[in-house]
């Protein structure tokens, strides 16, 4: 029996496959990109002197105000080189840790911001919110090339609400949006979901991208008898993808907090 590492990672499925070069996990997204195309499939005028917002996943540990793993702001990289390359003008946004009543310093995406532009070799300034009038004065201050950050997301609960409102304040200094965050793609967050209602294109970034196209192929294509490993504890958010997966697979494990709602 062949465990199929893609297949653990099955659960993101559920909305990032819009960005998924086939629809072989039988699931409907919950939002769609541009005909799922990537930034490679954008001409260089769409991305010359644009204000590119790009989700990342900057959700790295942390020991204080150090980073004890920067694996995904090194991730990143590629994609943020590639919008530079082109002439962007690019504001990264993302959230950092579980914060439950507004800011909180500890959860602060400085850290991140101060890494990114080490690996960049160039300053990556922080806003100081992800949405409002100062944030929107940093994004019109730019020149092509430069690549800032904005403050945690998850800052606001209207964030993992995707109320429509703050939706639109994130989107509004924008002209298009690139999602690189794999490890979130599968939530209908604001930053996420929403702001691909308001900004055109809608893309995947490299890291998505990749993670997608291999999880396809694995599950798609994988060796005979095959079994997936789903773990999690957000049920709800996994039915259509374990349904997917009992189609293709010969064995479906669930593991995690999902076993104990099973249970009950």
């Amino acid at each position: 029996m062949k465990l199929s590492f893609a297949a653990v990672l099955a659960l993101f499925a559920t909305s990032a496959t819009a960005f998924a070069p086939s629809s072989s996990f039988g699931v409907r997204p919950s939002f769609e990109l541009e005909a799922k195309k990537s930034i490679e499939d954008l001409s260089d005028d769409d991305l010359k002197g644009k204000k590119v917002l790009i989700r990342c996943d900057v959700n790295v540990p942390l020991d204080g105000k150090t980073i004890t793993d920067d694996t995904r702001i090194r991730s990143s990289i590629p994609t943020l080189e590639y919008l530079k390359s082109k002439g962007a003008i690019v504001a990264v946004c993302s959230h950092l840790g579980r914060p439950k009543n507004g800011p909180e310093d500890k959860f602060s995406l400085g850290p991140c911001a101060e890494r990114m532009g080490e690996l960049l070799g160039q300053e990556v300034k922080l806003a100081p919110d992800c949405i409002g009038d100062e944030v929107a004065a940093m994004v019109d201050a730019c020149k092509e090339g430069d690549v800032i950050m904005l403050e945690n997301t998850r800052f606001y609960k209207e964030e993992e609400k995707n109320e429509d409102g703050f939706v639109q304040k994130l989107a509004a200094p924008f002209d298009l949006f690139v999602n690189d965050a794999f490890g979130t793609a599968h939530r209908a967050h604001a930053s996420t979901e929403g702001v691909t209602k308001y900004l055109k294109p809608a893309v995947s970034g490299y890291l998505l991208a990749k993670e997608l196209e291999y999880l396809d192929g694995a599950v798609s294509n994988g060796e005979k008898p095959m079994a997936a490993i789903v773990g999690g504890s957000k049920v709800s958010s996994k039915i259509t993808v374990l349904e997917a997966l009992v189609e293709k697979c010969d064995k479906v494990i669930i593991g995690g907090g999902m076993v104990s709602f099973l249970k009950s």
